[in-house]
């Protein structure tokens, strides 16, 4: 029997799962050796270190759901199964979407392996996962599925179940973020309203699987003896269930003012104009410098940012200046 839990135990009794931290460990170490070799191929466009810290919050946050003493109790205490499933489906997911693994792979790899992975995000199959309605069923499914079936109580008493339930919950979630939090380059580009709908929709899905279990009469997904001072069997449902209404809702709530801080942001950019000059330096650079100085071969290493085209764009965005504040005064 394990001790109560409580903070003590969540923060000391720890488990080894030698499958999930070899994995973990790997993904870590590809993905900070992704970011050398950026660095190391362009060093004026390093890798963001905010997106290498989001890529490892997310995969300790796995580390954390499985093997620590939130792991350890999940098997006993239902309500405790219930805050892992949203660490491993809302919380590390979209941190590994916001580190951009497919993106820092295409940066840091070189053909063949760089064609085939552009070819597999734009296959059919990587078109049709990420489908945010698409991933919106698969959310919807996973969630009522593995709490309201007879699953609930078949998967603890597997140690194979659950380990593939804590899989299924890390991938449903990420193809459900990926589309509506992510800039993967995937076929799907949805604007900020449609990604405010599909979070929204998403949210009866938490409320309603709280309330049934909330209103459970009998106790359920757990095997082996309870802790001593643990609530019992029916209150231990019902806690479950509160914690996937309210803590399911304030979690989706959120990402729903964060796709409207980045709604913001983007409008912002583009009534100050940088939305239009980024698309001007990348699109049409080299009209726009031709006149500064005459054609010559590109440089090896330096291409478009090299000083002497730094300088004629520099130059131009003088003139576009110069212009709007005539037009202004006049």
């Amino acid at each position: 029997m394990l001790p109560a839990f409580g903070w003590p135990a969540a923060i000391t009794h720890w488990q080894f799962g030698p499958v999930v931290t070899a994995a973990t460990v790997a993904a870590a170490v590809l993905y900070v050796w992704g970011t050398w070799r950026v660095a190391r191929r362009h060093p004026a466009r390093p890798w963001p270190r905010w997106r290498t810290w989001m890529f490892l919050a997310g995969l300790a946050v796995v580390v954390i759901a499985t093997q620590s003493g939130i792991g350890s109790y999940d098997e006993v205490l239902f309500w405790d199964h219930m805050v892992q499933h949203l660490l491993l489906l809302m919380i590390a997911p979209p941190l590994l979407v916001a580190g951009q693994p497919f993106t820092l792979l295409l940066h840091a790899s070189r053909n063949p392996l760089h064609t085939w992975v552009k070819r597999f995000l734009r296959s059919r199959l990587v078109a049709v996962l990420t489908w945010p309605p698409f991933g919106l069923a698969a959310y919807a499914i996973t969630v009522a599925g593995t709490h309201l079936t007879s699953l609930t109580s078949q998967i603890p008493a597997s140690p194979l179940l659950h380990d593939l339930e804590h899989v299924l919950y890390l991938v449903v979630g990420y193809l459900f973020f990926l589309p509506l939090l992510g800039r993967e380059p995937i076929r799907w580009r949805l604007s900020y309203l449609p990604r405010l709908l599909v979070l929204a929709l998403a949210m009866p899905v938490d409320t309603f699987t709280g309330l049934v279990l909330g209103y459970a009469s009998t106790g359920l997904g757990t095997a082996g003896p309870r802790p001593p001072g643990s609530p019992g069997p029916v209150t231990d449902v019902h806690w479950a269930g509160a914690i996937m209404w309210i803590g399911g809702d304030a979690i989706m709530f959120g990402f729903m003012m964060l796709v409207v801080l980045m709604w913001s942001r983007d409008d912002r950019a583009s009534v100050l104009g940088h939305g239009w000059l980024e698309r001007a330096r990348r699109s049409r650079f080299d009209e726009l410098v031709a006149t500064a100085r005459p054609p010559r071969p590109a440089p090896a290493r330096g291409g478009i940012d090299d000083d002497d085209h730094l300088a004629a764009y520099n130059a131009y965005l003088a003139q576009l200046n110069a212009a709007e504040s005539d037009r202004r005064q006049g």
